[in-house]
């Protein structure tokens, strides 16, 4: 009974292993279509109208938002395999002192969760987030991750991807996005149900600044090649 038991779970677990990896493997060729998070605000009934996402190759994006967001959110993007140590020990030590919680995820996590999971903060969650983000990290480009990242993420109320946001917040298609345009955008990704990029209130003004900023030091940007000049603080 135990041996059946275990031949029963192993089989799961190769069933399981086999499934993600072929999924993991047809996002890096197709367009994600739709996403947990989309079909969770859909049925909460709180996006008010129709759920906007627009699909656009990065070439259709705009350098701009490239840089803006690799800035705001993850500027050891091209280097970690993943993960952001200093910045996960940086998160722990705010949240043990009792400072605004703040997360350590990096692009590739946020993709990872934003694509294939739901959100969450819990430990069954957050081990799925940790496999699926090793995995692309292993089969995809840097490129294809943040191609994903940008045609996926919520960037307003029932607005998703960056041609849907830009065309939402700046009435203009991604590929031609300012550097403030980009900046705006990258700005409330901490909540962007919340937040407004077009008219900006004075905290996302304030956030606009410190990216274009960033921007500047970290220089013209091109995926492949970039390298950041150095660890910057946040």
């Amino acid at each position: 009974m135990i041996k059946k038991l275990l031949k029963f779970i192993l089989k799961l677990f190769l069933g399981f292993i086999a499934l993600t990896v072929f999924w993991v493997l047809l996002y890096k060729f197709v367009p994600v279509p739709y996403t947990p998070l989309m079909a969770i605000r859909s049925l909460e009934g709180t996006e008010g109208n129709q759920t906007q996402h627009d699909w656009v190759s990065i070439d259709e994006i705009s350098p701009y938002l490239q840089l803006a967001v690799i800035c705001s959110e993850d500027q050891s993007f091209l280097n970690h395999n993943g993960f952001d140590r200093k910045a996960i020990e940086k998160a722990l030590e705010n949240n043990e002192k009792g400072k605004k919680l703040r997360g350590g995820s990096t692009i590739s996590q946020q993709t990872a969760k934003n694509v294939f999971l739901w959100p969450g903060r819990t430990w069954i969650r957050k081990g799925l987030e940790t496999y699926f983000t090793l995995l692309i990290e292993t089969l995809w480009s840097k490129e294809r991750i943040l191609e994903v990242y940008l045609n996926s993420i919520e960037m307003g109320k029932g607005v998703y991807g960056a041609e849907a946001a830009s065309q939402y917040w700046f009435k203009k298609p991604a590929k031609s996005l300012k550097a403030e345009n980009a900046a705006a955008i990258a700005a409330i990704l901490p909540n962007p149900r919340s937040y407004s990029a077009n008219p900006p209130g004075p905290y996302v003004s304030k956030r606009i600044q410190w990216i274009v900023r960033q921007m500047r030091y970290y220089g013209p940007f091109k995926l492949e090649k970039t390298q950041p000049k150095q660890s910057l603080k946040k």
